[in-house]
Protein backbone atom coordinates (compact mmCIF):
# COMPACT_ATOMS: atom_id res chain seq x y z
CA UNK A 1 0.00 0.00 0.00
CA UNK A 2 1.16 3.51 -0.98
CA UNK A 3 1.96 6.21 1.82
CA UNK A 4 -1.01 8.38 0.49
CA UNK A 5 -3.26 5.20 0.37
CA UNK A 6 -2.16 4.49 4.10
CA UNK A 7 -3.22 7.92 4.70
CA UNK A 8 -6.68 7.86 3.29
CA UNK A 9 -7.23 4.37 5.35
CA UNK A 10 -6.05 6.33 8.35
CA UNK A 11 -8.23 8.36 7.89
CA UNK A 12 -11.32 6.37 6.69
CA UNK A 13 -10.33 4.77 10.60
CA UNK A 14 -10.52 8.03 12.02
CA UNK A 15 -13.93 8.47 11.09
CA UNK A 16 -14.90 5.52 12.08
CA UNK A 17 -14.06 5.69 15.19
CA UNK A 18 -15.46 9.03 15.54
CA UNK A 19 -18.44 7.34 14.69
CA UNK A 20 -18.44 5.19 17.23
CA UNK A 21 -17.78 7.75 19.90
CA UNK A 22 -21.01 9.82 18.58
CA UNK A 23 -22.97 6.11 18.84
CA UNK A 24 -21.70 5.53 22.41
CA UNK A 25 -22.64 9.14 23.39
CA UNK A 26 -26.29 8.78 21.80
CA UNK A 27 -26.72 5.47 23.78
CA UNK A 28 -25.51 6.87 26.66
CA UNK A 29 -27.94 9.71 26.28
CA UNK A 30 -31.05 7.18 25.96
CA UNK A 31 -29.94 4.74 28.86
CA UNK A 32 -29.91 7.94 30.99
CA UNK A 33 -33.66 8.87 29.59
CA UNK A 34 -34.26 5.36 30.92
CA UNK A 35 -32.92 5.53 34.14
CA UNK A 36 -35.13 8.73 34.85
CA UNK A 37 -38.09 7.24 33.04
CA UNK A 38 -37.55 4.77 35.61
CA UNK A 39 -37.43 7.14 38.36
CA UNK A 40 -41.36 7.60 38.27
CA UNK A 41 -42.02 4.04 37.34
CA UNK A 42 -39.68 2.02 40.12
CA UNK A 43 -39.01 -1.16 38.29
CA UNK A 44 -36.46 -2.58 40.71
CA UNK A 45 -35.37 -4.97 37.35
CA UNK A 46 -34.18 -1.71 35.43
CA UNK A 47 -33.13 0.19 39.09
CA UNK A 48 -30.92 -2.53 39.27
CA UNK A 49 -29.45 -3.45 35.22
CA UNK A 50 -29.53 -0.06 34.41
CA UNK A 51 -26.78 1.48 36.30
CA UNK A 52 -24.25 -1.72 35.34
CA UNK A 53 -25.32 -1.08 31.47
CA UNK A 54 -24.66 3.00 31.73
CA UNK A 55 -20.99 1.67 33.34
CA UNK A 56 -20.05 -0.29 30.80
CA UNK A 57 -21.58 1.82 27.64
CA UNK A 58 -19.48 4.88 29.65
CA UNK A 59 -16.38 3.13 29.75
CA UNK A 60 -16.14 1.88 26.03
CA UNK A 61 -17.06 5.55 25.31
CA UNK A 62 -13.85 6.56 27.20
CA UNK A 63 -11.80 3.17 25.54
CA UNK A 64 -13.10 4.85 21.81
CA UNK A 65 -12.11 8.26 22.93
CA UNK A 66 -8.87 7.45 23.92
CA UNK A 67 -8.25 5.24 21.21
CA UNK A 68 -9.19 7.83 18.51
CA UNK A 69 -7.02 10.54 20.16
CA UNK A 70 -3.89 7.97 20.33
CA UNK A 71 -4.54 6.58 16.55
CA UNK A 72 -5.03 10.70 15.68
CA UNK A 73 -1.53 11.44 16.64
CA UNK A 74 0.00 8.26 14.67
CA UNK A 75 -1.82 9.20 11.84
CA UNK A 76 -0.59 12.92 12.50
CA UNK A 77 3.09 11.51 12.76
CA UNK A 78 2.89 9.34 9.54
CA UNK A 79 2.17 12.17 7.64
CA UNK A 80 4.60 14.20 9.07
CA UNK A 81 7.77 11.63 8.90
CA UNK A 82 6.10 10.41 5.16
CA UNK A 83 5.97 15.11 4.20
CA UNK A 84 2.87 13.98 3.26
CA UNK A 85 1.57 17.59 3.84
CA UNK A 86 4.16 19.14 1.73
CA UNK A 87 2.65 16.83 -1.18
CA UNK A 88 -0.86 17.72 0.03
CA UNK A 89 -1.69 20.34 1.96
CA UNK A 90 -4.90 18.94 2.92
CA UNK A 91 -3.44 16.06 4.48
CA UNK A 92 -2.71 18.51 7.80
CA UNK A 93 -6.46 18.78 7.45
CA UNK A 94 -7.65 14.65 8.64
Amino acid sequence: MEKIEKMHMMDKMLRELEDITNSQTSLLKKIAQLEADNINLGNSLLDKRLPDIHEKVDQALVEVTAVNTEFAAVRDKFVDDNKLNEVLPEATNS
